[in-house]
């Protein structure tokens, strides 16, 4: 298992609800693809929900990211972070999922394993810092949430998550756990 220093406080993540890509089984790590139907609707049904504590909002500059953000929280300010984008795939990106080379492998013209793991942690643990008094919720990409789960939960990208559902990484102490919520 990776030991990575904890972010300063809990985080929320939320991967972009369903894109074409998704839809196809795609890969399309920087290639910017937009919602489905089904997307926006889940997108949509996020801005229902209610949050235990005041927020400070994020997102991935991807579009998929940014429009999930738009339609999840309409009435809220948020910021663009650029380290939240997912992981480029190089030449892998558009071809069909299950083309994708192993996740430690590094793929021609494409993003390394450890160094998206060092970006992850670098973007997350500044974000922390930055959204102190507020529970900071990021948009993002499954790429961003498992690498969250290797570098301070299980040690391991466990199952992709699911589209447009908001996992808590808690903080309790010096350990990190991955709740539904």
């Amino acid at each position: 298992m990776i030991t990575a220093p904890l972010p300063s406080h809990s985080f929320c993540l939320i991967r972009h609800g369903e894109t074409t890509a998704n839809a196809d089984a795609i890969i399309a790590g920087v290639t910017d693809v937009p919602l489905t139907q089904i997307g926006r609707d889940q997108a949509r049904a996020l801005s229902q929900r209610m949050w235990p504590e005041p927020i400070a909002v994020y997102c991935s500059p991807m579009t998929r990211a940014q429009h999930t953000t738009q339609l999840a929280f309409p009435r809220r300010r948020f910021e663009v972070h650029g380290g939240l984008r997912e992981r480029d795939w190089g030449v892998f990106e558009g071809r069909p999922l299950n083309e994708q080379p192993a996740r430690e492998d590094t793929p021609d013209q494409g993003e390394s394993w450890p160094d998206f793991l060092m970006r992850v942690q670098t973007v997350i643990a500044e974000i922390c810092a930055a959204s102190q008094g507020t529970l900071p919720v990021l948009v993002c990409h499954s790429g961003i949430i498992r690498a969250a789960r290797v570098l301070w939960t299980t040690g391991d990208v466990g199952q992709r998550p699911p589209n447009a559902k908001p996992l808590l990484f808690q903080r309790t102490g010096n350990k990190i756990s991955e709740k539904n919520v």
